[in-house]
């Protein structure tokens, strides 16, 4: 794309009253969008209202400073920086069969991803895996380690970047992924040139080099909470199935739930226990028609999947051992049993068991050590699945 050809898609974008419904249907009747500028007004007002029409033949305010800021961002390093058109051959076709499909992608990533057809290549391999910001200990270890698992498989994992879950499933991702495979796409809701949440400017870099970050907004922008749950319809957009880990009943998660399941994909949500909160969200889309899932393995035979060679399989098969569901029948140890996998208090932890405060805090301390039980806020104990 030459600076000019940016210069039209860039007005365009900006222009205040054209949302991309307008600008399609402007893209149809005039071409590119420099043919839209070249239009006389009789001729857009068949297109759009008299408004947008107005709003077509004044430059935006700060077109010209966006323009320069984005052509030097293009030509920056370490990582290749695209911005793909509706038009281009790269854009992920996938997101032209959404009801809502980007005018503009800003998109981040390592180069060899963006040859051999860039991200429209990768898309048929791709799931979602999403879910709270605020899981509970063993929602985020089975976000993690269901990414590493399902990227070990093959899959590329698309995520938000959100803390919770989707860090998680980022970094699980980046962990089971091999060699030379998209390992992650990160949909974000601001521009590329800042990182939402800071906590996640490490984890950004790492996805930088190993997959890719999108956003449909222009760089500059900052994290706008109506942004958010508009870019889910992406992340659905761009997975042939979403997994959801753990939501509230009123979740992002569940949008992207929904979006998915309206665009005809697999649906997978893993259960959670009765008393949890954060696992309402996964068993009301159960009860919506949503595939129980309880590891990874499920996942893949719902999709029609295999590992690939004998020796992906094995070592494929060793991760989603983890990733399975516990044994509901422990005979490891007493007070494992005792704690069971909904969160306790001390209190009540002590009357099942009968121990003396002491002692029970000294082998609390023990199983968390081991990552076999995790403190939660507000005094409470939960044991991991895997302890």
């Amino acid at each position: 794309m030459d600076r000019g050809e940016l210069a039209a898609w860039l007005r365009l974008q900006l222009t205040p009253g054209v949302g991309n419904a307008t600008a399609r249907r402007l893209l149809t009747a005039f071409g590119l969008p420099q043919g839209v500028f070249d239009a006389s007004a009789q001729s857009i007002e068949q297109v759009a209202s008299a408004q947008q029409c107005a709003a077509l033949q004044r430059a935006p305010a700060d077109w010209q400073a966006l323009l320069e800021t984005t052509w030097r961002w293009l030509q920056s390093a370490p990582y290749a920086h695209r911005v793909l058109t509706l038009g281009d051959p790269a854009y992920p076709q996938a997101l032209l069969n959404i009801e809502d499909p980007p005018l503009l992608l800003y998109g981040m990533g390592a180069p060899e991803l963006w040859s051999n057809g860039g991200l429209a290549h990768c898309m048929p391999h791709c799931i979602a895996v999403v879910g709270s910001r605020n899981p509970t200990p063993q929602g985020a270890a089975n976000a993690k380690q269901f990414s590493e698992a399902l990227a070990q498989a093959g899959l590329g994992i698309v995520s938000g970047l959100a803390l919770g879950v989707d860090g998680a499933a980022h970094e699980g991702a980046l962990s089971g992924a091999r060699d030379g495979q998209l390992a992650t796409i990160a949909v974000v809701g601001t521009g590329l040139d800042r990182v939402y949440p800071r906590q996640h400017l490490d984890l950004a870099h790492r996805i930088a080099q190993r997959g890719v970050l999108l956003s449909e907004y222009p760089l500059g922008t900052p994290p706008l909470s109506e942004n958010f749950p508009k870019r889910n319809r992406i992340i659905a957009g761009l997975a042939s199935a979403t997994l959801v880990v753990e939501a509230a009943l009123k979740s992002g998660s569940l949008i992207t739930a929904r979006l998915a399941s309206e665009q005809g994909k697999d649906v997978f949500a893993i259960p959670g226990s009765i008393h949890s909160t954060q696992a309402r969200g996964c068993h009301a889309l159960i009860k919506q028609g949503a595939k129980l899932v309880e590891s990874a393995q499920d996942v893949l035979e719902e999709m029609h999947l295999d590992f690939g060679s004998a020796d992906a399989s094995e070592t494929i098969a060793k991760t989603i051992e983890k990733t399975g569901a516990p044994d509901l029948f422990p005979s490891s140890n007493p007070l494992l049993e005792a704690l069971g996998f909904d969160p306790i208090g001390l209190d009540a932890l002590q009357a099942r068991t009968g121990l003396d405060t002491a002692t029970l805090q000294a082998r609390l301390m023990e199983f968390e050590i081991h990552g076999q039980v995790a403190r939660l806020p507000g005094g409470l104990f939960q044991r991991m699945a895997l302890g």
